[in-house]
This record gives C-alpha cells, sequence and structure tokens, in this order.
C-alpha cells in the first residue's frame, strides 16, 4: 500500500508540474474546455480524467467505454474535446473520429494510441482528428493536444510528427477506397461482425431485426468484394478495425 501511495504522489507530482508548466508560458485557456474521455480500458479513462481534473480549466463532462456509447455520449453532451481510444469495440475510434467530425465539427477529436505506424496515423488524420498522441506521452502534451485542438489547431506527439514528415502521402489519384462506399450503419455492423458477435447481438445493439441485419451482411460482402463472414473478418482486419 506504501509503494501504491508513493507512485500515486508521484503520477500527482508529474501532472502538476505539467500543469505548472503550461500555466505560465500562458497557454491555459480563457474559458474552460469541456472534454469527453472515451476508452474501453477503465483503469486508463480514470488515469486520464485524474489528469484532466489536476487542471481545473479541463472539466470532463462525461465518459464513454465503447465507440457506439461516444458518438451517443457527443450527441447528448457535444463537448469541445473528444479524447479517443483507438482500438474501441462496438465501433473503431477511425469511424468515431470521422463521423464525429462530420456530424459535430466543433467537437475536435484527440486520438490516443499505442500505434506509431503510418496507416493508423494517416487514417486517423484523414478521418478528420485534430491530434494524434502516443498512450505514453508526457501529460503535459496531453493538455497541450487538447489546448491546440480546442483552437482548431492540429497537434501530434514528437513521435507520430515524425512519422507523419517522412512518411505522408495522398491516396493514388483515382483509386478508390472501398469503405469509403460503406454507410454508417455497414461501418457499424462491419465492425461488430468483425468482432464476432452474432446477428441476434449485433441487432440487440444497433435495436434493429436480425434480418436486417443479414441484409446488410450481404451488402458488405458485395460491396468489398468478399464472400463469406470470415473474409469480412479478416478485411476489417486488415483495415485496422479490430486488432
Amino acid at each position: 500500500r506504501r509503494l501504491a501511495r508513493k507512485r500515486n504522489d508521484e503520477s500527482s507530482k508529474r501532472v502538476y508540474s505539467a500543469y505548472l508548466e503550461i500555466v505560465f508560458s500562458g497557454r491555459m485557456p480563457l474559458s474552460p474546455i469541456s472534454v469527453l474521455v472515451a476508452d474501453d480500458h477503465q483503469l486508463v479513462r480514470q488515469g486520464l480524467i485524474k489528469i484532466l481534473e489536476s487542471a481545473q480549466e479541463f472539466p470532463v463532462g462525461g465518459e464513454a467505454a465503447d465507440g457506439l456509447d461516444a458518438v451517443r455520449k457527443v450527441d447528448e453532451l457535444e463537448p469541445n474535446v473528444l479524447l479517443l481510444d483507438l482500438s474501441m469495440p462496438h465501433l473503431s475510434g477511425l469511424e468515431v473520429a470521422r463521423r464525429i467530425s462530420k456530424e459535430h465539427p466543433r467537437t475536435r477529436v484527440v486520438a490516443l494510441s499505442m500505434h506509431e505506424e503510418e496507416e493508423y496515423i494517416l487514417r486517423l488524420v484523414r478521418a478528420g482528428a485534430s491530434g494524434y498522441l502516443i498512450k505514453d506521452s508526457a501529460a503535459v502534451e496531453l493538455i497541450d493536444a487538447i489546448l491546440s485542438a480546442d483552437k482548431g489547431e492540429a497537434f501530434f506527439s514528437p513521435r507520430v510528427a515524425k512519422v507523419l514528415a517522412q512518411s505522408y502521402r495522398e491516396v493514388a489519384p483515382g483509386k478508390e477506397d472501398p469503405y469509403d462506399r460503406l454507410n454508417d450503419r455497414e461501418r457499424e455492423v462491419l465492425q461488430l461482425i468483425a468482432e464476432g458477435n452474432t446477428n441476434k447481438k449485433i441487432a440487440e445493439l444497433l435495436f434493429i431485426s436480425s434480418k436486417t441485419v443479414d441484409n446488410h451482411r450481404t451488402n458488405l460482402m458485395r460491396k468489398l468484394g468478399v464472400h463469406n463472414a470470415a473474409e469480412l473478418v479478416r478485411w476489417a482486419a486488415r483495415r485496422g478495425l479490430v486488432d
């Protein structure tokens, strides 16, 4: 217990130090920035919330444990910033970012991920994310990212910025991404199929009939050029929709 308390004290000191660094630099906002924290791991959510609550200018307006819940919470709360884990169940962080950027342009998305690979970073940027942080980033980077996003500016942790600088390239002209042909409901169904859910379970989660799920499954296979559920799962895994 003493060791755990010592670690918590050290963590609090690091957070407060980061907070003071921001304060004395003159970068603190004139008014509070509401933040919604979306991550499927409770311990991670609690850690992020503790960091934000240590800096009083970032009231946490809510939290979400899966992608569908994150979309619903943004619809309900309309936070200034959505702090979003890339690997989310039920609806991927990529799809959440795309949907929020389209439907709630005033809510800025800052993505959190363990992935540093170019494919993940570029997809989030193209989906409309204002920032991208590696999960082992310092607390001061998290606060900086939220401040930048709220002002409509982009922020990427140093390692991510390096990847973007070295590797950024546009999709080849005329090359269509099959994922772009899917509507919002088809993307939800694809995610849930890839997670191993049955038609009945998907119907319950999306409040639709099993027959409708089956129709979406058929349309998905046609649009993506695959022939069965296993191929759908492999396609989703290559796309990064599931781990």
